[in-house]
């Protein structure tokens, strides 16, 4: 293993190529530029194979065209350039194609500006292009969640033959801690789907279109088997002083990290408060959360946004338990002090 203190998008890099990437296709955005530019230091270093695109349409097609040849591929963008990725994402899903996606979330709509936001949560979790597709979502806080996430993405990517997005924000793209890393790089195998030119794979064939509505549906069909698997099996979740809390707090990426610190002095004052925090935002951890509600009085969502999450705690809910929401916008980030306040009204508003 080996130590670093380095920035959370650099961080992905190095899991990328650790993972076995050995293609990087991408177009710089801030806040997420540092993985182009760690990208194009280090693929000279490790043999991998790095382009900057001339948009983010022609990226996300690039990366495409290299999944469909068998390599561990991955790009990165932020909310703006993800928009423009959408398109090619739904082809990447419909080829049942495996890559990694990184979405480092700037304030919007619109441009916006370079600060963090969580407003990107209903165009990656929902779909965001055409089509019934869905790709699987990591929501790491961290920068070791950075890296190990990302290492974790590509093989899920792997298994379930999808696209997979590791979801943050220019708040934990751009901090620095220490990470500890694996290491050695993955051996990634032959896939006997792909496209290698050569005799062995010259009948596999990597598509999207189909000719009849039968055979369309019958791919839909398919697809929403797997996505009913991935729901099964890839629930992700990490629980703080739940088993007794009368209030639940459902937060993910660095509004988890800032919910924790506040959940632990309203803890000291006496008041029952827990946090669940999402590390997979896709497939939601609908069964844990599900459970808590037969304990929990309260639940309140937590986001650097208009409250795109909080739609999914309501729905695994279904109303057994009240959902509050709480979030600021613009890329404004609440203080310690705000969000102990807010949680403490809500927690005398329910239980006192």
């Amino acid at each position: 293993m080996n130590k670093e203190f380095i920035k959370g998008n650099e961080a992905i890099v190095k899991g990328a190529i650790l993972a076995g990437c050995t293609h990087y296709f991408g177009y710089p955005i801030t806040p997420s530029s540092e993985v182009v530019h760690a990208f194009a230091q280090l693929a000279p270093k490790t043999g991998c194979t790095f382009l900057q695109a001339e948009s983010e349409v022609a990226a996300i097609n690039m990366v495409y065209g290299a999944a469909g040849c068998g390599v561990r591929v991955m790009t990165a963008s932020s909310s703006p350039g993800i928009s423009l990725k959408q398109e090619g994402i739904s082809y990447i899903a419909a080829a049942e194609l495996p890559c990694v996606i990184v979405d480092v979330v700037r304030s919007g709509p619109g441009l916006g500006n370079i600060f963090p936001e969580q407003s990107d949560y209903n165009q990656i979790v929902k779909g965001g292009g055409h089509g019934n597709y869905k790709c699987i979502v990591l929501a790491p806080n961290s920068a070791q969640e950075m890296c190990d996430m990302t290492i974790k993405a590509f093989d899920l990517a792997d298994k379930y033959l999808t696209p997979v997005y590791v979801l943050t924000d220019g708040y934990v793209g751009q901090m620095m801690e220490p990470v500890t890393f694996p290491s050695e790089v993955k051996k990634v195998e032959r896939k006997d789907w792909a496209l290698y030119s050569d005799k062995a794979s010259k009948h596999n064939l990597v598509c999207t279109i189909r000719m009849s509505a039968e055979e369309m549906e019958e791919l839909n069909i398919k697809l929403q088997k797997k996505y009913a698997e991935i729901e099964k099996n890839e629930q992700q979740y990490e629980e703080v002083n739940c088993k007794d809390a009368e209030m639940v707090v459902v937060a993910y990426g660095i509004t988890s990290r800032l919910a924790r610190t506040a959940v632990e002095e309203l803890r000291e004052k006496g008041m029952k408060i827990g946090l669940f925090r999402p590390q997979a935002v896709y497939p939601f951890p609908k069964d844990r959360l599900a459970e808590l509600a037969n304990t929990a009085k309260v639940f309140t969502a937590l986001e650097l946004s208009n409250g795109q999450m909080v739609d999914d705690v309501r729905l695994t809910l279904n109303g057994k338990r009240p959902v509050e929401f709480y979030g600021r916008m613009g890329g404004v980030v609440p203080t310690h002090k705000e969000i102990v306040e807010v949680l403490s009204s809500l927690y005398k508003k329910h239980l006192a």
